[in-house]
């Protein structure tokens, strides 16, 4: 099971959200404000973080900006702004994926489930873990022009500078990678990196394709939109 950190300020909430968990095994630790939730995040290193909008002495737009500024751990932001334009802003500054409140515990549940799935936190099908030893470039690295893949340590480097990238962010680049030319509608997408599971939108693909090109930099036209059908990676000349 992983460790998650819930940042609420709502204790009956926060309470009920760290029973559910538990009660899937999690390891569950408790945060009430935005300033205790980076001093958690820094000392529990959460595999999945759970983070509320309105929070006091630090809201979590600002918990959110800064906890991705060090980590590339899955954040799920509870909020109870319905606005689709509050909802993309949290999907910008960094959150995996956001539940409105008020919300249905198995919501809430199968949105973490996910995430857990797709990063192997979910010990219940992981029974050993393998530490991979430092490999050549060419020894199973996945590569297109400038970027490098390693698929087994989830790694990603631009001219050999590893970019840090969130969960979402690295699986959609390496799918790109490993299908080169290949234009991908944004439901495939949702499909193939988000789950059936997720209740998204196809603007949360556009989200996240912007924030990939903002950290290819100079490299950032090597991903391309293909009008009327979705993204791809452009194939080398």
């Amino acid at each position: 099971m992983a460790r998650i950190l819930v940042v609420e300020d709502e204790r009956n909430l926060n309470d009920l959200v760290t029973q559910l968990l538990r009660q899937e095994g999690h390891e569950v630790f408790q945060a009430v404000d935005g300033e205790q939730g980076l001093n958690a995040v820094e000392a529990v290193q959460p595999d999945l973080v759970i983070l509320d909008w309105m929070l006091p002495k630090l809201d979590g737009l600002v918990v959110c900006r800064r906890i991705r500024e060090h980590h590339v751990t899955p954040i799920i932001m509870l909020t109870a702004k319905g606005e689709e334009a509050d909802m993309i802003l949290g999907l910008e500054v960094g959150a995996d994926d956001y539940v409105t409140k008020p919300f249905r515990n198995r919501e809430l549940l199968a949105r973490v489930r996910s995430i857990l799935r797709r990063q192997d936190l979910n010990r219940e099908a992981v029974s050993v873990q393998t530490v991979v030893a430092e490999t050549p470039k060419d020894a199973g690295d996945l590569t297109a022009g400038p970027i490098r893949i390693n698929a087994d340590q989830r790694a990603a480097f631009l001219h050999d500078e590893e970019i840090e990238l969130t969960p979402k962010e690295f699986d959609l680049l390496i799918l790109f990678v490993q299908n080169p030319g290949r234009a991908f509608s944004r439901d495939y997408l949702l499909e193939r990196v988000w789950g059936d599971d997720v209740f998204v939108t196809d603007r949360t693909v556009d989200t996240h394709v912007q924030r990939l090109r903002k950290k290819l930099g100079d490299e950032a036209d090597m991903i391309r939109t293909v009008w009327g059908v979705g993204y791809k990676l452009q194939r080398d000349s």
